[in-house]
């Protein structure tokens, strides 16, 4: 391969090298054309987007899945206006992104205000970096924007890169190792240690740093033998199948009669961002493990241990006792919180949010089909982030730290072509599928492996639980319910509609044997959200 010799080349060499595969965006003029093509030249695809913040969720996703530097293209002004909701995705669920934006040259600056305004300062708030080729060498932005979003607490950072400053010669900037995560410190395991020591009934908390941990937790659960809640991001660190898996962790109330029974909490990479705003409630000692010091800790630890999170996990475990936990206690509290968490709807008409997800993984499993399940935000993710049952890291994708409506088709798509055997399938509610309805354009033009099931109740149901006893105007919260398998046939995909239960399971044979992507429209009965939520939260 030739040196560099233009900007945009140094940039593509330098994900290239970082092991970045494909760039999701939109295009634009200036530098866009530029970038996507020194991209190719250096093995890297560029996948086209109907909209720039699912383009940045297409790019978080697969950062995440692949542990490499995602990056994500978009134009100037609205490009970057677009992608800063998935920005802010991406700095809140810690997922390394890098945002390459046309920027306006300092010639253009002299004379033009025509779709300028500051990219850097609207997003200073979601980013780690913002940096300007023209201000730093290419190659230098494009390393330390890299170094800056794999760092602990990973995120996302923005690259401004002009049409001029695109085409000017530039150098190869120097490799840079990937940020090591220091050892834990000896002070801090031997304080852990004593905590654990002390304790007979601790519980488990993972989160989303522990999906690059889960050998060693597992390892520490079968050492200890006491219950794990996971975190939304986490789902499959330990499988639902396992018998110490106890529920989900948000912070709520389905899940406190596990934490209300011990007398330590471990809590495993598990950052308060992924937690609803409440209160940590249980006064007994907490040992925080991280791969960095915590911003604003929900809990004042007992004993933290900062790094590598796979060798804190073993130091706990090589003197661990087994604790005083029985497998039937755990059973008890696992059935409990499932129990809490049933929906059961009460009107009778279309099918059951919960029912929905049964049947779409009993289908599933019939026919082979071991798909990457990505779910939206909106009521329906209550009932598929309860009964989807995972078996690894990954199973289960989400946007946690900032729960946004419009990710669960985008990240599915990007989880399908980052392992295509798999593919991936999408839980989403009308509400969030009408947001991004183009990027069901965007799977059909792919050809990807996915399902897509939309929860369709043509009301914003969660919204709608909030309202209380308030007199909101009509249409304020729902619409006439959109033909959404009609939609996806529009885009060129297979849309299918189900009303009842049998009419579900016949789609989703239909769905697991096509080869591109499906759509299946779910009538479903949102009369048993109220219930699970007030149960779920308190």
């Amino acid at each position: 391969m030739p040196e560099p010799t233009t900007a945009a080349d140094a940039i593509a060499a330098a994900f290239a090298g970082a092991g970045t595969r494909r760039i999701y965006g939109v295009p634009g003029g200036g530098s866009s054309l530029d970038l996507i093509a020194a991209a190719k030249a250096r093995g890297i695809d560029f996948v086209l987007a109907r909209h720039e913040t699912s383009a940045v969720i297409m790019a978080a996703t697969e950062a995440e899945l692949a542990g490499t530097p995602g990056a994500a293209l978009c134009t100037r002004g609205p490009g970057v206006g677009n992608a800063a909701n998935g920005m802010a995705h991406a700095a809140l669920d810690r997922a390394p992104v890098v945002l390459l934006a046309d920027g306006f040259a300092p010639a253009e600056r002299a004379f033009a205000t025509h779709q300028y305004f500051d990219h850097a300062a609207m997003l200073a708030p979601v980013t780690k970096l913002q940096l300007s080729v023209g201000q730093m060498a290419a190659g230098d932005a494009a390393t330390q924007a890299i170094g800056a979003v794999m760092a602990a607490p990973r995120g996302a950072a923005l690259i401004e890169v002009s049409g001029a400053a695109a085409k000017q010669p530039a150098a190869l900037a120097p490799a840079q190792p990937r940020p090591a995560l220091p050892a834990p410190d000896a002070d801090a395991i031997a304080a852990a240690q004593r905590v654990l020591a002390g304790a007979r009934r601790p519980v488990i908390v993972a989160g989303l740093e522990a999906v690059d941990a889960a050998e060693p937790l597992r390892a520490l659960v079968a050492a200890l033998g006491c219950p794990v809640l996971v975190t939304y991001k986490a789902k499959g660190v330990v499988p639902d199948a396992d018998p110490h898996f106890a529920g989900i962790f948000t912070c709520g109330a389905a899940e406190g009669a596990v934490l209300d029974a011990a007398d330590a909490v471990i809590m495993v990479g598990a950052d308060p961002v992924e937690f609803i705003p409440k209160p940590w409630r249980w006064p007994v000692p907490v040992i925080e493990v991280a791969t960095s010091p915590r911003a604003l800790p929900y809990a004042t630890a007992a004993a933290a241990l900062t790094g590598r999170i796979g060798a804190s996990l073993a130091s706990l475990a090589e003197d661990a006792s087994r604790a005083d936990w029985r497998a039937e206690d755990i059973a008890a509290l696992r059935t409990a919180w499932l129990r809490a968490l049933t929906n059961d709807p009460q009107r009778g008409t279309g099918i059951g949010p919960q029912r929905v997800v049964e049947i779409t993984q009993a289908a599933a499993r019939a026919a082979g089909f071991d798909p990457r399940v990505a779910v939206d935000a909106g009521a329906h993710m209550f009932p598929a982030t309860t009964f989807w049952q995972c078996e690894r890291p990954g199973d289960l994708l989400i946007s946690n730290g900032l729960a946004t409506m419009g990710f669960a088709v985008p990240a599915a798509i990007a989880a399908a072509l980052h392992d295509p055997a798999r593919g991936a399938l999408a839980f989403t509610g009308d509400g969030g599928l009408l947001m991004g309805l183009g990027e069901l354009a965007t799977a059909a033009v792919l050809g990807v492996k996915l399902v897509v099931v939309a929860f369709n109740d043509a009301t914003l149901s969660l919204i709608d639980i909030k309202k209380d006893a308030r007199d909101l105007p009509a249409g304020a919260l729902g619409w006439p319910r959109a033909d959404l398998a009609g939609a996806m046939r529009a885009m060129g995909g297979i849309g299918l509609r189900a009303d009842t239960e049998a009419e579900l399971a016949a789609a989703m044979a239909e769905a697991c044997a096509a080869a591109g992507p499906v759509l299946i429209d779910a009538a479903v009965d949102p009369s048993g959200y109220p219930a699970q939520i007030k149960a779920l939260r308190g």
